[in-house]
């Protein structure tokens, strides 16, 4: 993957580079959040590994200029913490949009499992974002056509690739569009037809 690379300390950036291109990443480096921004306008990443305390745009204010962005694709944003980050400060972080968090001094195994949970939700990320923008579905019984050309309700169609479960009800508009009108036409209906005649009691004949 292209991975970009926040950090002020240029040992630190350093350090990190190494670490990345070790595990086989490309990376894209700036020296403050505001750097970091340009280069993602420029040159668009899925991974951003940032330090939180940087000059000019920090890593939480950086995160959250990366959520606001509109149309564009899923970054995973990685903050780099020290040991010392209390548990606060990094609820804040989640707060702002931080995925997931790195602790100085690195250590190289921790950033491979970061990175491995990186890709995972980049890829779920996609698919769903795939489901929403294209689906094969029935104009009339709104079915949806998978992979094996099989025509399968929308629901479980969804169900097996999200795992979202579906409860069902009627939205305000279909009320009245058609739950209103079939009820007035029962009522009109059951007043047209006749109610069924009275049966007068069995005539008995008494003996004398």
């Amino acid at each position: 993957m292209k991975i970009l690379i926040a950090e002020d300390d240029p040992v630190a950036r350093a350090v990190l580079r190494q670490a990345l291109r070790r595990l086989g990443h490309e990376t894209i480096e700036a020296a403050d959040g505001a750097e970091a921004l340009q280069l993602l306008a420029a040159d668009p990443v899925r991974v951003i590994v940032s330090d939180w305390m940087m000059p000019v745009l920090d890593g939480l204010a950086l995160c959250r200029a990366v959520r606001a962005r509109v149309g564009a694709d899923y970054v995973y944003f990685i903050l780099l913490t020290g040991r010392d980050a209390s548990a606060d400060n990094q609820r804040e972080a989640i707060e702002y949009g931080v995925d997931d968090f790195l602790t100085k001094p690195l250590n190289v195994q921790d950033i491979w499992m970061r990175l491995r949970v990186a890709e995972r939700i980049l890829r779920f990320a996609t698919q769903v974002s795939q489901l929403e923008t294209f689906l094969p579905i029935c104009g009339y019984c709104k079915k949806v056509r998978d992979d094996q050309n099989y025509w399968q309700q929308i629901e479980a169609y969804i169900n097996e690739r999200t795992g979202t479960d579906f409860s069902h009800s009627i939205c305000p508009d279909c009320y009245q569009r058609i739950v209103v009108p079939e009820m007035n036409k029962l009522q009109a209906n059951a007043a047209k037809t006749p109610a069924p005649a009275a049966k007068g009691k069995p005539h008995v004949t008494r003996k004398t």
